[in-house]
């Protein structure tokens, strides 16, 4: 094996606050960046939860000025990163802040960026423009899933295009996170499950790669992260005040997709691109449509070369037999993977059953690819991903 390929770079500059009542440090932090704060959240839970009131005490509390942004939906909109970037070019904001779910913090980081760019803010991400300049990025999570409180990434979406693309940039990095599990409890029941999916995915997409693109260590990690979830998420789903069920959720979420798993990996994700395509045209929840399509996804690229990898996965995440036949174990952990995500997990398991039917698949499917060919696990073209699709329904 080539050696060039095992290179990789590690580096994840936020610092991170990991607990109940560490908001009293928020203000202190913010102050380290500037005066001028722009708050970013969602459709108001913040304000129920009292959160939004200890943002506030702690923000002005240390003598900064606060303005606001609310609003931000689920699939954050490109209208929000242009307003949001709009407001800080006028009121000269020095932080961005997003108090929220990945939706806020991904919208947050954005923000940041297009107040340094004289274009329009959707060319981010369609034309993958950095900025050289971005305003520091802080964020309060209340969600475990998307990640976005400790890597440099996000996702925006267009209704006017029907496009969902993700993008990002080093300065996009938050550059503080507060992480209170308790902030969580209040997450309702199908957001806790459609979050723990998404979790399961982001570790998915960075397992399943080609031979080489990963190390032993690498693998025992993502495998103890995929079991922690398998352990907790069913417990967060009865006792939503389980602060040790969310605690490893909320670790867990931020530490599947900050780099470190995936360090040496170079194949594209699969499952992601492809639910991009679905939720920029029916705006459902990501860990939703995750949750859908990964078993379809499995199946399809199961085979006589990847069903070593399938049965790596099961024996190691849901305890199977290492002497089962390959092929019998790799059908059987996927077979425990949907039972895992529909069963217990209670997450609708077809597009029908949301509402979904086949009249966009191949435009989907020929997004998902962009025309071409998606390489990931396995190459998948614009036939490939419609079957996938169709397997959904």
């Amino acid at each position: 094996m080539d050696e060039k390929n095992r290179q990789f770079v590690y580096y994840i500059p936020t610092k991170v606050y990991f607990g109940p009542d560490r908001l009293g440090h928020l203000g202190a932090e913010l102050k380290k960046w500037g005066s001028r704060v722009l708050l970013c959240y969602g459709g108001g839970s913040i304000k129920r939860s009292g959160l939004y009131g200890r943002i506030v005490e702690s923000v002005k509390g240390s003598g900064l000025e606060l303005f606001e942004l609310g609003g931000i939906a689920p699939n954050p909109r490109i209208d929000s990163v242009r307003e949001g970037a709009e407001i800080c070019r006028r009121e000269k904001i020095d932080v961005v802040l997003g108090a929220g779910g990945g939706s806020v913090i991904d919208c947050a980081k954005f923000i940041a960026s297009a107040t340094f760019y004289d274009g329009d803010a959707w060319d981010l991400l369609s034309k993958h423009v950095v900025t050289e300049k971005c305003l520091p990025v802080f964020s309060v999570l209340t969600m475990a899933a998307t990640g976005s409180e400790m890597d440099a990434g996000g996702v925006i979406s267009n209704p006017e295009t029907k496009d969902k693309l993700g993008g990002g940039a080093p300065g996009m990095q938050p550059k503080v996170s507060f992480l209170d599990p308790t902030a969580t409890y209040t997450v309702s029941q199908k957001q806790t499950a459609c979050g723990s999916a998404d979790i399961l995915s982001h570790l998915y997409e960075i397992y399943f790669v080609p031979e080489g693109e990963s190390m032993y260590m690498l693998d025992r990690f993502m495998e103890g992260m995929m079991r922690t979830v398998i352990k907790y998420a069913p417990v967060a789903l009865k006792e939503p005040d389980n602060y040790e069920a969310r605690e490893n959720l909320m670790w867990t979420s931020s530490w599947a997709i900050n780099g470190f798993a995936g360090a040496k990996q170079q194949c594209d994700w699969s499952c992601h691109p492809i639910e991009h395509e679905v939720s920029a045209i029916y705006d459902i929840t990501h860990g939703l449509g995750l949750a859908i399509i990964t078993p379809r996804w499995m199946r399809y690229v199961l085979d006589e070369t990847t069903a070593p990898r399938f049965k790596e996965y099961g024996v190691n995440v849901f305890g199977l037999d290492p002497a089962m036949d390959t092929m019998a174990a790799a059908e059987k952990s996927i077979s425990l993977t949907e039972d895992f995500l529909f069963d217990t997990l209670g997450i609708p398991s077809s597009f029908s059953e949301i509402g979904i039917g086949d009249e966009n698949i191949p435009v989907m499917a020929e997004k998902a690819c962009g025309g071409d060919v998606l390489y990931g696990y396995r190459p998948l073209k614009k036939d490939d991903i419609e079957k996938i699709l169709r397997a959904c329904l």
